[in-house]
């Protein structure tokens, strides 16, 4: 059992091939698998250029975004690129509401 919070952790966004895309924290990354805690999965995004730049600065659009609610874990078997995420980005798209229907 592991005794890393998630302050520790390192808070990225993970772009799969097939699956989508995903902000959490990243428990572990073998090859192109990974398991991701607090997972959101980021539907769509606006307010940012791309990945890279939700990464480094967030959304200025949160209210068009749509992030679902995040889930304690999942595991993904085609990570193609994970970016790390800046503090100031984490909160901001910590902050964005859950998209629900």
């Amino acid at each position: 059992m592991s005794t890393t919070t998630n302050e520790e952790k390192r808070f990225v966004i993970v772009r799969t091939y097939s699956a989508g895309v995903f902000a959490g924290y990243l428990e572990y990354r073998e090859g192109k698998e990974a398991k991701i805690s607090q997972a959101i999965r980021i539907w769509y995004w606006s307010g940012a250029a791309s990945l890279s730049q939700l990464a480094m600065e967030g959304t200025n659009n949160p209210e068009q975004c749509k992030f679902a609610m995040p889930v304690d874990m999942i595991e993904v078997t085609e990570a193609i690129e994970i970016l790390d995420v800046t503090p100031a980005a984490k909160a901001n798209i910590l902050g964005v509401p859950s998209w629900k229907v």
